[in-house]
C-alpha cells in the first residue's frame, strides 16, 4: 500500500484560520482594550468633546464593521474577477496601514478613516474571503472545517487583549499597536503569499482530501451548481427571516465583544482595566469552544436546529444583564461566549444549507450586509444611551437582552416553517 495522501487543504484551512486571528483580532476582537485610553487621550486633549466619549468610540467601531459589511457585496464580485490570494494579501497592507495612522493621529477624522481602513481589510482577508476559500477544499466536513475556521475571529479576540494589555501599561497605546501591527507584515503577509491556492485542483487534488481521479472540481462537484442564485434567494421569505435573524443575533455580538468592556470598567461595575481585558479575552475563549463543538454538530444534526439552541443559550445568559455585578459578569460571559460561537458558524453555514452553493459567495454578501446593518445599529443605539446616561451602560444592554430573545424567536420561525429543502424548490 502506498502512503496515505496529505490532504493540502488543512494548509488552506490553517493559513485561513490565521488570517482571521490577526485580521479580526486587530480589527474588531482585540482592538476594544485601546478604547478607554484612546477615550481619555482625545477627550484629555480637547479632540473630543468630554460628553461625546463613548460615542466617539461606537462610531469608530461601527464605521469598521459597516465598511466590512457594506462593501462584502464588492467582495463577492471582486472574488470572481481575481485570485483570493491576492486580496487577501492587498488586505494585509490596508490593514496594517490602518492601523500605523491610527497609532499616530491625533485628528478624529484620521481616527475614523483609519477604521474604515480596518473595515476595508475584512472585506479582503477577513472572514468572506475565507469562508469562500474553505469551503472549495472541504464539502463532506464543512461543518467542521467552517467551525475550525472561524474559531480564528475568537482566537484573535483572546490573544489581543492578553498581548496588548502588557504593552500599553508598559510603552502606552500608541506604541503597542504599532508593534503589534508587525504580525501583519512580517507573519502573515508571507503565509497568504507563499501559501494560498485557490482550489483542490491547482494541488492536484479532491474536496475532503478525497482520493478518486482528479479533474475539474468545479465541474464534478454536485454541489457546485445546487442552489438558488441571488435574485431567485431574495423573491423567498425564508431569505428574509434568516436576514432578519442574522441582523438581530449580531446586534448583542457586536455590543458584547465591543462595548461590554466599558460596561465593566464603568463606576456602576468598577471593573480594572486589567479585569475588564481578562473578561473580554474569556467572551472570545469561550467562543472557540462553542464553534468546534456546535460545527461538529451541525455535521451531525439538522443546522438550524443546531442553531436554535446556540440562539436560547445566548438569550438566556443576556438574563443575567437585567441584574449585572462584577461578581456575576461570567454567569453571562461563559454561556453566552458559547452560544455566540455557535451562532457565528451556523449562520455561515445555514446560508449553504438554505440557499446552495451555487450563487453562495453573493448570497452570503448580501446577508453579511444585513448582519452589519444590525451591529452597526446596535452600536450606535448602545453608545448614545450610554452617553445619556452618564457613561452608564445598564440601559444599553437590558436592550441586548430584548433583542437577542427576538432573534431567538425568529430562528425558532425558520425552523418551524421552512427547510432547505423546500427553500430551494423555490427555483423550481
Amino acid at each position: 500500500m502506498g502512503r496515505k495522501h496529505f490532504f493540502y487543504g488543512w494548509i488552506i484551512l490553517a493559513v485561513s484560520t490565521i488570517a482571521l486571528i490577526v485580521s479580526n483580532g486587530l480589527a474588531i476582537g482585540g482592538i476594544p482594550v485601546f478604547y478607554k485610553f484612546i477615550r481619555e487621550e482625545f477627550t484629555g486633549i480637547g479632540a473630543i468633546a468630554p460628553d461625546r466619549g463613548e460615542s466617539f468610540i461606537a462610531l469608530g467601531a461601527s464605521i469598521t464593521f459597516m465598511t466590512a459589511g457594506f462593501l462584502s457585496p464588492l467582495t463577492g464580485w471582486l472574488i470572481g474577477k481575481f485570485s483570493i490570494r491576492y486580496l487577501m494579501a492587498a488586505g494585509c497592507a490596508t490593514l496594517g496601514a490602518g492601523l500605523i495612522i491610527l497609532a499616530t493621529t491625533v485628528s478624529p477624522p484620521l481616527v475614523y478613516f483609519s477604521r474604515f481602513l480596518m473595515g476595508f481589510s475584512l472585506c479582503l482577508v477577513g472572514v468572506l474571503p475565507t469562508i469562500v476559500l474553505v469551503s472549495r477544499w472541504f464539502i463532506r466536513r464543512r461543518g467542521l472545517a467552517l467551525g475550525i475556521l472561524l474559531t480564528g475571529t475568537s482566537i484573535g479576540g483572546v490573544l489581543i487583549p492578553l498581548a496588548a494589555t502588557p504593552l500599553i501599561a508598559l510603552y502606552g497605546w500608541r506604541v503597542a499597536m504599532i508593534g503589534l501591527s508587525l504580525v501583519i507584515w512580517f507573519v502573515l503577509l508571507p503565509l497568504v503569499w507563499l501559501l494560498i491556492k485557490e482550489t483542490p485542483f491547482e494541488a492536484a487534488s479532491k474536496p475532503d482530501g478525497d482520493t478518486d481521479s482528479v479533474g475539474n472540481i468545479e465541474e464534478k462537484s454536485p454541489l457546485s451548481s445546487h442552489g438558488l442564485l441571488l435574485n431567485e434567494a431574495l423573491r423567498t421569505p425564508a431569505f428574509w427571516i434568516f436576514a432578519f435573524a442574522a441582523a438581530l443575533v449580531f446586534y448583542p455580538i457586536f455590543v458584547t465583544t465591543q462595548q461590554f468592556v466599558l460596561y465593566l470598567q464603568s463606576p456602576r461595575i468598577g471593573m480594572s482595566a486589567a479585569a475588564g481585558s481578562i473578561a473580554l479575552a474569556g467572551i472570545f475563549f469561550v467562543s472557540v469552544s462553542g464553534k468546534f463543538f456546535f460545527g461538529y454538530l451541525s455535521d451531525r444534526f439538522r443546522p438550524a436546529r443546531v442553531m436554535l439552541v446556540c440562539a436560547l443559550l445566548m438569550f438566556a445568559a443576556t438574563l443575567v444583564l437585567l441584574r449585572l455585578t462584577a461578581d456575576n459578569a461570567f454567569l453571562f460571559i461563559i454561556p453566552f461566549g458559547f452560544g455566540y460561537g455557535g451562532t457565528f458558524v451556523l449562520l455561515q453555514r445555514s446560508a449553504a444549507d438554505f440557499f446552495g452553493n451555487r450563487d453562495y459567495a453573493r448570497i452570503l454578501s448580501v446577508l453579511i450586509v444585513i448582519e452589519t446593518v444590525g451591529a452597526a445599529i446596535g452600536g450606535l443605539v448602545t453608545g448614545r444611551l450610554a452617553d445619556a446616561a452618564n457613561g452608564d451602560y445598564s440601559t444599553s444592554f437590558y436592550l441586548v437582552t430584548a433583542v437577542t430573545g427576538l432573534a431567538a424567536l425568529l430562528i425558532g420561525i425558520l425552523n418551524l416553517f421552512f427547510d432547505n429543502k423546500s427553500v430551494l424548490s423555490a427555483r423550481e
